[in-house]
């Protein structure tokens, strides 16, 4: 489940106004507060029904050991009652088995409900929270898919050939630069920021992808393993997340902060359209994922601090961004809260989605059975799980290709990153 019982018997309107906000259907949470009273009636008639035939078993027992014919008419009438009443037993036994069965798959079905501050509505309602840097000038700039075409770096064709639409082959310098932003962005995170580096399996089972909300929400969203039951992560949010399923968090635990690389396989990401153009929107992807599980009481400023963590990268990058505090059909099924971080791609003369970060308030925690106590000894309490991009290519790349292209055609080398290629300053046509 993801929202509990109290809260779904305590604040059903509120479900509700969080389903409608989020573009869901409300009326699974009418469902739930359904299935929960029939749970719950069935509960007490079982315990009731226990009850009586504890009741008859005494009373055979009594009558047996008061010299009454234990084949005789007295007892074989009590042994029917108790018969009876067991039947009955099972018959609420197997019913609630089917209601619980039932409950539990709309309880996950309920979306958790945003922040009371997050703008209701789609992709209008977003609200620019902050932006840094001047986005350059778009006149005689061309998109990255033209740049690096001519300097070798992307083969889009070749990459269909191999596994189809939507799984570029990177060349040369262009797998270079993925990997040096792969390996900067990891050790920014480790050495300065403190994070555990991780580095998680690409697949996952079916009760990962559950814990995090990729199922039931979004299966047609992932590449499935058929055979043997597994999920390609579409974020190492979903194995990272993971690692403190079914554990106890113990009082100076908290937080744990994780850095974590990992491919990235999603199928819907063929979209028809302008994204479809260049790298801007593929099957796979690399990703850096910052992920944190803090106290209920920290995970505000938790969510500040990711934020912050992922747009200093971007400023050391030189590239223009934006943040934006993302409406209640932008932010996703399970995020409380959740920011988008847009770059300027000047060439493509549009803002780009590299990282975002969320907030997930118990709602992960609670699916995953994660939980701390505030100290020695004391009952255990659910976490707060957040999640950011540190950062997501490609369309990083794609921004830093178009930025900092020069007249000549090459790519400046943004300083951070040069340490990784070698001490270059500019990458060029293939034999300059």
């Amino acid at each position: 489940m993801s929202v509990g019982f109290q809260r779904l018997r305590d604040e059903p309107d509120l479900l509700r106004r969080g389903a409608i906000d989020k573009g869901e259907d409300p009326s699974i949470v009418d469902r739930a507060v359904e299935l929960d009273e029939r749970r719950r009636i069935l509960l007490a008639e079982s315990d009731a029904l226990k009850s009586e035939r504890n009741d008859a078993s005494k009373r055979i027992g009594e009558a047996i050991r008061s010299g009454a014919d234990p084949n005789g008419r007295d007892v074989a009438e009590l042994k029917s009652v108790s018969t009876a009443v067991g039947e009955r037993i099972d018959s609420r036994v197997a019913e609630l088995a089917s209601v619980e069965a039932e409950l539990e798959d709309a309880m996950l079905r309920i979306p958790n409900p945003a922040d009371p501050d997050v703008p209701v509505g789609g992709e209008e309602a977003n609200r620019v929270v902050r932006t840094w840097g001047q986005p350059r000038d778009a006149d005689g700039l061309r998109p990255h898919w033209e740049v690096a075409d001519a300097l070798g770096l992307i083969d889009l064709a070749r990459g269909a050939k191999i596994a189809g639409s939507g799984f570029p082959v990177y060349v040369g310098d262009g797998s270079a630069l993925q990997r040096a932003l792969i390996s900067w962005f990891l050790d920014v995170h480790t050495r300065e920021n403190g994070m555990t580096e991780i580095w998680p399996p690409a697949v996952v089972n079916a009760d990962s992808a559950r814990g995090t909300g990729q199922i039931p929400d979004k299966e047609d969203q992932m590449y499935v393993v058929t055979r043997d039951d597994l999920y390609l992560v579409p974020t190492a949010e979903v194995p990272v997340t993971n690692l403190h399923r079914d554990e106890i968090i113990e009082a100076d635990g908290l937080p744990i902060r994780y850095a974590a690389y990992s491919p990235c396989f999603r199928r819907e990401a063929g979209a028809a359209g302008r994204d479809t153009r260049g790298i801007l929107r593929v099957h796979q992807f690399d990703k850096v994922e910052m992920v944190s599980f803090v106290r209920p009481e920290d995970s505000n400023a938790e969510l500040e601090w990711l934020t912050e963590r992922a747009e200093l990268l971007l400023q050391r990058l030189g590239l223009a961004y934006r943040v934006l505090l993302m409406s209640t059909r932008e932010m996703g099924f399970v995020q409380a809260r959740k920011y988008d971080l847009e770059v300027w791609a000047p060439g493509a003369e549009r803002w780009l989605e590299v990282s975002s970060v969320s907030n997930f308030r118990d709602y992960q925690a609670r699916r995953m059975s994660i939980r701390h106590r505030t100290e020695a000894g004391a009952k255990p309490e659910l976490v707060h799980t957040l999640n950011g991009s540190g950062l997501a290519l490609p369309r990083t790349l794609a921004a830093l290709i178009e930025t900092h292209q020069q007249p000549d055609g090459s790519i400046a080398v943004p300083e951070p990153l040069r340490a990784y290629l070698g001490g270059r300053e500019l990458i060029g046509p293939p034999g300059a």
